[in-house]
């Protein structure tokens, strides 16, 4: 069943334009013209949400609308009641407040704010309709394993906002997987056809945070010697996907906010307003409300992207969870040629009580570490302990504070040791070791060049071509690397 939406106001032609825009986005409207009918509805159960006018006739002992709210939310207390009014005063808007309204919108408003308003009430109270093939589809997306009580509440939000425009903000710690929440939202909703754009506001230079977002115009600095699109004419149509926004600068945030309230921007060195549709989906590990606070977020601009927040619970939060990511990211490993593992119980055990600090890309590198290094079949939990102690920050000192070389020896010696006996690793420990190593050092020159493929060949002294294939070899996703 499509939520119910009770409209009470005594003007009929507003109630019909109210009833047209509540159809529009599926849900059934009710209509009352007098607050006892409406009084009546609430007390019987009925409606989702309430949309109230404040002047109207109402029994006795109430004299306008927002004298029922009190009354409405002692019956029903998780009723959201959105609240118009044609007396556009700040009086009214406080007292509309004071009463619990959800909202508080002025005559004449835009209709697509109100069924904005509507469905964060509807998202926020959990009244939204999520069907079970939502669900299933949700919990079959690529990557996204887990059966814990928070990842279903992470499932049902996503499958109550896939198919709208809400801007959504995704908390959670690093190496949570907030962009698999964001290219879920895209994935699974009706921009899917269109691209997916991701930008990590943390990785760029703050000067070149603008030219990156809006693009600029030939000759709009020094350098710019031909056009260059941005990140939102590259996102047209589909989504813009802004990682780690507590980093972006102020000056970029004064224009970041005229695009959410006016669909247009203007690209460094241009003088044309440009009209953009894009959905806009932002991630954080960072407090945005104390930024504010602090006074390096602006507050209007936190409040549009704050629409619908959705939190990535950290590992240890969904320890159930482990078990079955670990087998996963184990067989992806057997599918890029490393041998076959599995986890024994105790290994198991000893994995659900480790703390994860980097969550589930901590696990992810750990497995993939066990499958290249060790060569039995069944993971012991000797190996696992063994990595997490060379992985934590307090390891061997020879770890912490020797040279490169030094380090790697260390390493190597730990993992010749875990063969016992006249057990060896098992052949090509070479080809194995090497990627290893390569891996994260292009990762780190794609990095530090801003993905600049010619610059990072040149710092590490190949040939752009030599540059290419080991990126294809590796399995190195620029794109990926540098929106993470």
């Amino acid at each position: 069943m499509p939520p119910t939406i009770l409209i009470a106001d005594d003007d009929k032609a507003i109630c019909t334009v109210l009833s047209h825009a509540i159809k529009k986005r599926g849900w059934q409207p009710m209509v009352a013209h007098h607050g006892e009918t409406l009084m009546d509805w609430v007390r019987q159960g009925l409606g989702d949400v309430v949309i109230t006018d404040v002047r109207m006739p109402v029994p006795a002992p109430y004299t306008t609308g927002l004298d029922m709210l009190p009354d409405i939310h002692k019956i029903r207390p998780d009723l959201p009641v959105i609240v118009i009014s044609a007396q556009n005063t700040l009086m009214t808007a406080v007292q509309a407040n004071q009463v619990g309204a959800y909202e508080f919108l002025p005559k004449p408003f835009d209709l697509t704010v109100l069924q904005d308003y509507v469905e964060k009430s509807l998202l926020t109270s959990g009244k939204a309709e999520v069907t079970k093939e939502q669900e299933e589809e949700i919990r079959d997306a690529e990557h996204f394993i887990g059966t814990s009580p928070a990842m279903q509440e992470i499932y049902r939000s996503l499958a109550r906002l896939v198919n709208n425009d809400l801007t959504v903000t995704v908390i959670g710690e690093s190496g949570t997987g907030k962009e698999l929440v964001a290219r879920a939202l895209h994935q699974l909703g009706k921009r899917k056809k269109a691209p997916f754009v991701a930008i990590n506001m943390a990785a760029i230079p703050r000067e070149l945070v603008e030219s990156e977002l809006f693009g600029y115009e030939k000759g709009a600095f020094t350098g710019a010697q031909q056009r260059k699109s941005g990140k939102f004419e590259q996102a047209e149509g589909g989504t813009l996907f802004l990682d780690e926004i507590g980093d972006m600068p102020m000056d970029a945030q004064t224009k970041l906010l005229r695009v959410l309230q006016q669909g247009e921007y203007i690209t460094v060195g241009g003088t044309r307003l440009i009209k953009t549709n894009v959905r806009i989906i932002t991630a954080t590990h960072r407090d945005l409300s104390q930024l504010v606070k602090a006074g390096q977020f602006r507050e209007d601009l936190y409040y549009r992207l704050n629409v619908v927040p959705i939190r990535v619970p950290p590992l240890r939060e969904r320890k159930e969870d482990i078990a079955p990511l670990a087998q996963y990211f184990l067989r992806k490993a057997a599918d890029k040629g490393l041998s076959p593992k599995i986890l024994d119980s105790e290994t198991i055990q000893a994995m659900q009580a480790h703390d994860w600090p980097g969550n589930v890309r901590e696990l992810e590198n750990m497995m993939y570490r066990l499958a290249a290094l060790y060569s039995e079949s069944i993971i012991s939990k000797e190996s696992f302990t063994s990595e997490i102690r060379m992985g934590s920050k307090d390891a061997s000192p020879e770890i912490a504070s020797g040279t490169l070389e030094k380090n790697v020896e260390a390493h190597l010696r730990q993992y010749f040791a875990a063969h016992t006996g006249d057990e060896l690793p098992p052949p090509g420990l070479y080809d194995r070791i090497l990627p290893l190593v390569e891996k994260p050092l292009i990762e780190m020159s794609l990095r530090a060049t801003g993905g600049n493929q010619v610059k990072a060949a040149f710092v590490l002294g190949i040939n752009r071509n030599t540059l290419r294939k080991k990126i294809a070899d590796l399995g190195i996703d620029v794109d990926m690397l540098m929106a993470g």
